[in-house]
Formats: C-alpha cells, sequence, structure tokens
C-alpha cells in the first residue's frame, strides 16, 4: 500500500509532457540571421547573433519599431524571442519581427529531424516558420 501510494504521489507532482530543450544557436527561415536561444532568467529569449546578409551602407536598425525611440537601435544582440516557458510538448513566449516592428504570441517546438518549428500568431491566424541548426 505505502509503494502504491508513493508511486500516485511521484506521478501526481510529476508533469505529463516537457518541453524537449530547444536552447543553441539556430539559422532562421529566411537565412538571413542566426538566433541563439538560452536561458534568461526562468525563461528562454533569443537574440539576434549574427547577420548573415547584412544590409549595404551601414548597420541594420530597428527601423520599424513603433517606439520612434527604439527605431536607432542595431539588430544585432536584439531579443526576438522573450518570455519562453515550457508549456508542455512546446515552448510559449513572445516574438518581435523587426521586417514588422510588431509582436506576436509564439510557440517553439523542436521537431524529430531536429529543426524548430517556430510560430507567431495573431488570434487564431498563425505563421509557421522552420529554422535549422547553426553548424
Amino acid at each position: 500500500m505505502k509503494r502504491l501510494f508513493a508511486l500516485a504521489l511521484t506521478l501526481a507532482s510529476a508533469p505529463a509532457w516537457s518541453a524537449v530543450p530547444v536552447t543553441g544557436k539556430w539559422v532562421t527561415t529566411e537565412k538571413d540571421s542566426v538566433v541563439a536561444i538560452a536561458p534568461c532568467g526562468a525563461h528562454l529569449c533569443g537574440r539576434i547573433e549574427r547577420i548573415l546578409k547584412p544590409k549595404p551602407g551601414g548597420p541594420v536598425v530597428d527601423a520599424n519599431n513603433p517606439n520612434p525611440a527604439l527605431r536607432s537601435r542595431p539588430i544585432l544582440g536584439m531579443a526576438i524571442l522573450t518570455g519562453f516557458a515550457d508549456a508542455g510538448k512546446k515552448w510559449t513566449g513572445t516574438i518581435y519581427d523587426p521586417r514588422a516592428g510588431k509582436s506576436y504570441r509564439s510557440e517553439i517546438v523542436k521537431l524529430a529531424n531536429g529543426h524548430l518549428q517556430v510560430k507567431g500568431c495573431v488570434g487564431m491566424f498563425c505563421r509557421t516558420m522552420v529554422w535549422t541548426p547553426a553548424g
């Protein structure tokens, strides 16, 4: 009886599913940048670590940000994934798109082939991208 109680207690305290780790360096779908995903406090965040297709004539900045004070900040080093937490089989948080200057509700899932499925959503409408591991 004690064993059954101990087993039930252990199963009740363990999460049913846990998201597969997604930390590392990833090449975006457009193959224009490398995003490094790492712990940021209790959550995960992703920063643009390298720009693969630099804009001619100077550094790439956050020109489309709705906040005029942030439009001159460099894209390099910027956190575009913030507040990602383990939500069972996926990670959930917020993704920022510097091209549009907008943030979206986001989900990340590590696929069986080692790639990441990154989804950005507004309401029920979502766009899914696949990021590949950076060599």
